[in-house]
């Protein structure tokens, strides 16, 4: 969906990055009717930031400060009170724009969420833990904001969303190994967290843990009905189940 400038509504609409050049331009044309496209770009090497002025967006810079911060940080430097946030790997489609752009924005308690669809290469998952995906996107930063956590954060809001129709489409994955090399990459930061919070592991609960998460995202959440793509996707729940704590472990270990 495009806009000229007068039709564009105030919204902010905006987006991390760091080595997005492959996606950043379809992200980016996918959220044309927001009146401010902000980038905040954490040192990317590739052509991110080219690409992202060039689509017309405006370009930040901010070191990164963990998923959660850096979000907030994006939202600190929008230019409107509406956000709409996107990752760099995320396309909004068009019945989600039409949506977006027949709403009311004159009530500041008012949230929306939208249907994530996540793909693997070109193909879709849609059952496991990760179909059906609901994720609240588009809120007022006077009374709503992403957590702060380093990892996996969200936008908390002080009324429920509402669900609007159309989607996000998530193209994160290039193929299968990609998911788990997502968690693994991920675990570091989850054990920070861990830490900071004074949690304490115990080394016999792991595997305990690990059968869990792979029975609940393959069998009890039909991840197994995505096939290779399902099953490949409740190793990476044992792996985000488990190795975090191993790495807890073994700092103790270390550390004495």
């Amino acid at each position: 969906m495009t806009a000229t400038a007068r039709d564009r509504l105030p919204i902010s609409a905006v987006i991390i990055t760091r080595d997005a050049a492959q996606g950043i331009a379809a992200t980016l044309a996918s959220i044309s009717f927001c009146a401010e496209r902000l980038v905040l770009d954490s040192g990317s090497t590739d052509a991110t930031v080219e690409i992202a002025r060039a689509s017309g967006a405006r370009v930040e810079a901010q070191p990164f400060l963990g998923y959660g911060p850096q979000k907030r940080r994006a939202v600190e430097l929008a230019a409107h009170d509406w956000i709409l946030s996107l990752d760099a790997d995320e396309v909004l489609d068009d019945e989600a724009a039409a949506a977006i752009a027949r709403l009311d924005l004159r009530d500041p308690r008012r949230c929306w969420s939208l249907r994530r669809r996540t793909f693997i290469g070109r193909r879709e998952v849609r059952h496991g833990p990760w179909g059906g995906e609901q994720v609240l996107r588009l809120f007022n930063r006077t009374t709503a904001g992403f957590t702060p956590q380093a990892v996996h954060e969200e936008v908390r809001a002080t009324h429920p969303p509402q669900p609007l129709p159309g989607s996000i489409l998530h193209y994160s994955f290039e193929n299968a190994a990609a998911v788990l090399l997502r968690s693994i990459r991920y675990a570091r930061l989850k054990a920070g967290i861990m830490r900071a919070k004074g949690q304490r592991v115990s080394g016999w609960t792991m595997p305990w843990r690990g059968a869990s998460a792979f029975a609940k995202a393959y069998l009890l959440q039909g991840g197994w009905r995505d096939g290779p793509d399902g099953f490949v996707i409740a190793l990476s729940r044992v792996v985000d189940s488990t190795l975090p704590r191993a790495m807890l472990l073994l700092d103790e270990d270390v550390n004495g």
